[in-house]
């Protein structure tokens, strides 16, 4: 039924959705703005066109374009890869009404999901535990200050049609909600297109569990284990694994079963993620459900052995899921570091660039999902995710350790990046016994700001390896000396498709740093 499939998405996992694609034998259509001409998934595809401008509205986020390219070229599926369109239950629709596949759930599971006060709504009466708060969003100041003198402060004003972190903010006052509800507001319409925004009760110091559903089209669902996110910056996840330290074999169970109470209230199938906060008691809360695939995924096929994306293939083109929850086995420990184009030495600022030198870890139970290579330019325009690392162990500690010598491993440079804190992470005591929480980032960057000046990590201790990694930099400096002397900055096109040495992710940056100094 599937010969050719669209991948409405960029960098690493357009790739990884191309490599599961040539597995079964699919052919890929990849598409790409102006600003990706070069890039890997372009390379790797079996066909490939530009559909825009570097401007996701104008080329990945541009609907109609890419259903017509699909219709055009011959494709009878779009993955939507995540991210983009992967949650825009309206172009899932339109999929539909041109008689395209979505690799995806169904237009209507995507919208309620999409929601957040709905999906709280839905929730509730699905007897699935929610946050305590509001289903519907909040009209005024003085409702919102009500409703915090009713479950008590501290509360988090959340963007109903948000996610990722974007449009919250945390009120431990009556004071702070006047500003607090106006910037949200705002924060939400600029960033979502709606304004509304509701109120959770905020939970002290949490731990982020999620859990992994696959379910086909013919009503047969199964939770694949969870995922532990604690580790964030700013609600954006940094590190993941699995399985979560926290965990029993009554707490998954219980976990699992109401995830996919929460997919069953939705008629939902394909692969999703249903993500729960858990308090200091143990006690569980759902926060969203991801209606796509994570980024996170491969944490979970590393230790169940299941392709996830083959898996979504399958269940579009129908296919009953061949496997009964019992017989799910998870095997061993993994971990996920997302690598970042950042400076976690400067606020985590964004360092767009050149990639110089590239060098990827290797080894027994080492992957690397990338889009990245030797002379690539890492874009201004899009999130600046160079590769995911992912390790395997046969249990925590050496998934641990076998983290810390990739991490050694990696070298990168051209741009900064987050490997030298992600290090950090690995060395910590507090990691390395589960002593953690969503504000484990904000307390190791407090401590780093009183033993050095402020937003400094603190260096790495030398290792065995050191040296070898300062060559392979001073070869690549040698090397752009003697053959690019008089090379030119790296160019970034402007909308008028001239080209020019300005870099807004920079100026940005100086901007921040200029106005934080006062």
């Amino acid at each position: 039924m599937i010969g050719k499939v669209l991948i409405a998405n960029r960098g690493e996992i357009a790739v990884r959705i191309l490599r599961a694609l040539m597995e079964l034998d699919i052919r890929g259509l990849a598409v790409y703005s102006e600003a990706d001409r070069e890039a890997l998934h372009v390379r790797l595809a079996d066909e490939a066109y530009c559909i825009g401008p570097p401007a996701p509205e104008e080329s990945y986020l541009a609907i109609e374009k890419i259903i017509g390219l699909a219709k055009e070229k011959g494709a009878q599926a779009i993955h939507p890869g995540y991210g983009f369109l992967a949650e825009n239950y309206r172009f899932a629709q339109r999929c539909q009404e041109e008689s395209l596949i979505f690799l995806g759930p169904p237009p209507e599971a995507i919208r309620v999901m999409g929601s957040k006060t709905e999906a709280r709504r839905v929730m509730r009466e699905a007897g699935v535990p929610v946050v305590p708060g509001t289903v519907n969003p909040v009209e005024s100041e003085a409702e919102v200050s009500a409703l915090a003198g009713e479950i008590g402060y501290p509360i988090v004003l959340k963007a109903s049609a948000g996610g990722g972190g974007k449009g919250m903010r945390i009120i431990r006052s009556r004071e702070e909600v006047p500003s607090s509800f106006r910037a949200t507001r705002s924060e939400a319409q600029s960033a979502f297109g709606d304004p509304a925004v509701y109120v959770e009760k905020y939970l002290e110091n949490p731990r982020h569990v999620e859990v992994q559903i696959l379910g086909d089209q013919q009503g047969h669902l199964i939770h694949l284990g969870e995922r532990e996110c604690t580790i964030q910056r700013r609600h954006q996840k940094v590190i993941e694994e699995s399985p979560s330290v926290i965990m029993t074999e009554e707490l998954r169970r219980a976990m699992g079963e109401t995830a996919l109470a929460a997919a069953r209230a939705v008629g939902y199938y394909s692969a999703g993620t249903v993500e729960f906060l858990v308090d200091r008691r143990g006690n569980f809360y759902f926060l969203e459900m991801n209606t796509r695939l994570q980024v996170e995924h491969p944490v979970t096929e590393m230790v169940t052995g299941l392709d996830l994306v083959k898996e979504m293939i399958r269940i579009a083109a129908g296919e009953k899921l061949p496997y009964r929850q019992e017989e799910i086995q998870f095997r061993g420990a993994a971990i996920e570091c997302r690598i970042y184009a950042e400076d976690p030495a400067n606020n985590f600022f964004p360092c767009p660039g050149r990639v110089e030198v590239l060098r990827s870890p290797e080894g027994p139970g080492v992957r690397v999902d990338s889009g990245v290579f030797p002379g690539y330019e890492i874009p201004i325009y899009y999130d600046p995710l160079i590769a995911k690392l992912i390790v395997w162990g046969r249990d925590r500690q050496e998934a641990i350790r076998r983290m810390e010598r990739a991490l050694r491993e990696y070298t990168i440079t051209g741009v900064k990046t987050v490997i030298p804190f992600l290090l950090e992470v690995m060395r910590d005591e507090h990691f390395h016994r589960g002593e953690i929480d969503t504000s484990y980032i904000d307390r190791k960057l407090l401590q780093a700001d009183r033993t050095k000046e402020k937003g400094r990590m603190t260096p790495a201790p030398e290792e065995e390896g050191t040296e070898k990694a300062d060559i392979v930099v001073l070869a690549a400096a040698l090397d752009a000396f003697l053959t690019g002397k008089e090379k030119k900055p790296a160019m970034a096109p402007l909308s008028n498709g001239t080209l020019s040495s300005f870099n807004p992710w920079k100026m940005a940056g100086r901007r921040k740093l200029l106005e934080s100094r006062g």
